[in-house]
């Protein structure tokens, strides 16, 4: 039979025991009998000493070996606690394969807790103690959600050890909400912004500084750089989704998936179109202007696959002109363009541009980003958007924030109002008001961050011939 390492250890530290207490019987009957070991006993309580000193080293060995199997074996990742008990052996029956450490990891879906969040408050009206019952249904699931509501409703003290433990809970419901997202949004899907920090002046150079060549003996030129100062406020995206009382209170996974959607709706409709509309110009300390709002811009020159190459090079023209690369650029557009343009074939039925379709892609080397939420022009026509995000200042502390209530008396418009009359009671409609926040500001570092087409219509189809008459 093979015994695993643990056996063994288990085995070989029984034997030394066995040996130790020899020993000891055998100097308790040599002082019972006043007189030194005789050569019997003497051959036996040295073998003894002996044997456990081989014992010794022997365990020393295969703990040894022991410890190198853990950390060699990888970890086995398990989403439940039966599962979790049925990899963990028995104590004494440790295998190679026992000895991977096992990670408990929960098989939800992301933002999960912060939705049921959502719920609690919605159910419960904004009432946190009432929220705080509702939330002990999920205890089992996510735990951090009674967590936090918790801490809402007992205030925390400075001799409290785990004072900051509620706020860790609620940072990671957040940040499981942002990974959720991040996908949705045009901001999420580009990396390389410059991040910054909110309300810290920084430094901005406006001129770049000159050089000439020189000949021996002759003065080297001097030249002055200018700089600015930039400086990202706090800005703030809000949105209130508006649920009747029948959806939370009788809240099953399909409810959750409608919150957690509408939620991320919410949020992303506002940031996706002001981040690209180059009508929306900066509110002070409301709202940060769009990439594109000052940005240089050309008219789309026809709508052919040669229209766009010639439109593509006025494009990287303008970034080269300004001595700018547009090494790490992205395009934006909205899917319907993407797609016609992944359209268009030439004579020989080849794809024009086979690297985009309405997903994305690529396009001349540079990514593709396609986001519905992007407007269109006057004449109901798309922007094609050139951004190199390392030229943009991003401001972004990553949470979003709840509030709910049933008492308020709402305008039902996404462009609200000062002053206005027409006003729907949450109270009277049975309806519930969950609000979210988060604070988020952006800027152009310089002046061309970005550049775009206006007017795109590139391969545009012909509508059909459905016939007429009588």
């Amino acid at each position: 039979m093979k015994f695993s390492i643990q056996e063994q250890i288990a085995a070989y530290e029984a034997r030394r025991a066995t040996a130790s207490a020899r020993m000891v019987e055998i100097m308790e009957a040599s002082a019972e009998a006043g007189a030194t070991l005789d050569t019997a006993q003497q051959e036996e309580f040295d073998g003894l000493q002996a044997d456990i000193e081989a014992v010794e080293n022997h365990i020393k060995r295969l703990k040894s070996i022991e410890t190198q199997m853990v950390r060699s074996a990888s970890p086995i990742i398990v989403t439940d606690q039966a599962s979790a008990a049925a990899v963990r052996a028995p104590v004494g029956a440790m295998t190679t394969a026992d000895a991977r450490p096992v990670t408990m990891q929960r098989n939800l879906p992301k933002g999960l807790a912060f939705t049921r969040y959502a719920i609690a408050l919605a159910r419960s009206r904004g009432n946190l103690m009432q929220a705080l019952e509702v939330s002990r249904g999920w205890r089992d699931s996510t735990p951090e959600v009674e967590t936090v509501l918790r801490a809402a409703v007992a205030a925390g003290t400075t001799t409290d050890p785990a004072w900051a433990a509620p706020l860790v809970e609620y940072q990671n419901m957040t940040g499981e909400f942002i990974e959720l997202l991040r996908p949705a949004t045009i901001i999420g899907r580009i990396n390389g912004f410059r991040r910054v920090p909110f309300n810290i002046q920084m430094p901005a150079q406006k001129t770049s500084s000159t050089a000439q060549w020189v000949g021996e003996g002759k003065p080297k030129p001097v030249s002055a750089l200018s700089f600015e100062t930039m400086r990202l406020g706090f800005a703030k995206v809000a949105g209130i989704v508006v649920l009747t009382d029948e959806l939370v209170r009788f809240s099953n996974p399909s409810a959750e998936g409608i919150v957690q959607r509408d939620l991320v709706e919410t949020i992303t409709q506002l940031l996706d179109h002001d981040f690209v509309d180059p009508a929306k110009a900066e509110v002070p300390d409301v709202s940060p202007e769009s990439i594109t709002h000052q940005a240089t811009y050309i008219d789309a020159s026809g709508d052919t696959a040669d229209a766009l190459r010639w439109d593509v090079r006025s494009l990287f023209s303008a970034f080269t002109a300004n001595n700018a690369s547009v090494a790490g650029a992205y395009w934006i557009m909205d899917p319907v363009i993407a797609l016609t343009i992944g359209m268009m074939v030439n004579p020989l039925g080849q794809a024009e541009f086979p690297g985009i379709d309405q997903n994305g892609g690529v396009l001349y080397g540079l990514p593709v980003i396609c986001s519905t939420n992007i407007p269109k022009d006057a004449n109901d026509l798309y922007y094609i958007i050139l951004v190199k995000p390392s030229e943009v200042l991003m401001a972004d502390d990553g949470g979003v924030t709840l509030d709910a209530s049933r008492e308020a008396s709402l305008q039902m418009d996404s462009a609200p109002v000062a002053g206005a009359s027409q006003l729907l009671s949450l109270w009277q409609n049975n309806m519930i008001a969950l609000r979210a926040e988060r604070f988020i500001n952006w800027k152009a570092r310089r002046a061309l961050a970005c550049a775009y087409i206006r007017g795109a219509n590139y391969g545009a189809p012909e509508a059909p011939d459905t016939g007429g008459g009588a």
